[in-house]
């Protein structure tokens, strides 16, 4: 297998799910990919998408924080070269994509002509896709210090 960097951006919002549902779409589906992609090359560097918030502890009272963080605590723990975790918080959409999670569009609707600025504005809390993208190439590379990487993180290895 020939693959050296697995940009892992699989899941689901948990909006009208069940904890199961959430789980399996967000923790079931990732660890699968994962752990088949570990088995073949271990000097493989799994990026993955998860979101600002996230509970490593795994014991937290929000439901989609303590499944993302189960998610990111067995992603790290696989026999890889590298698994750094991007805990996302907004992303400024690419231009003509709308979500499917009604309650994101209610808000990126009337926000999204500034968007663009918040993201100059509030690096700490929403990015472009571009500056994701960097980050997480660079990330594949080595040249993030950190495995657990906050909004802030993203942003100033995206730069």
């Amino acid at each position: 297998m020939g693959l050296n960097a697995c940009f892992l951006t699989i899941g689901a919002s948990a909006a009208g799910r069940t904890e199961a549902e959430y789980a399996r779409l967000n923790y079931d589906l990732p660890l699968s990919i994962a752990r088949y992609l570990a088995e073949r090359n271990p000097d493989l560097a799994i990026n993955y998408v998860s979101g600002a918030g996230c509970d490593s502890s795994e014991h937290g009272k929000v439901m989609w924080a303590r499944v993302k963080g189960r998610t990111e605590n067995a992603l790290l723990a696989l026999p890889l070269r590298r698994a750094t975790m991007f805990r996302l918080a907004g992303l400024v959409p690419l231009k003509g994509h709308k979500s499917k999670t009604k309650l994101y569009r209610v808000f990126y609707t009337p926000f999204s002509p500034v968007l663009p600025l918040l993201a100059r504005l509030l690096p700490g809390l929403i990015t472009t896709p571009d500056i994701l993208g960097r980050a997480m190439i660079r990330a594949a590379q080595g040249r993030s210090q950190s495995r657990i990487l906050e909004p802030v993180d993203i942003d100033r290895l995206g730069r």
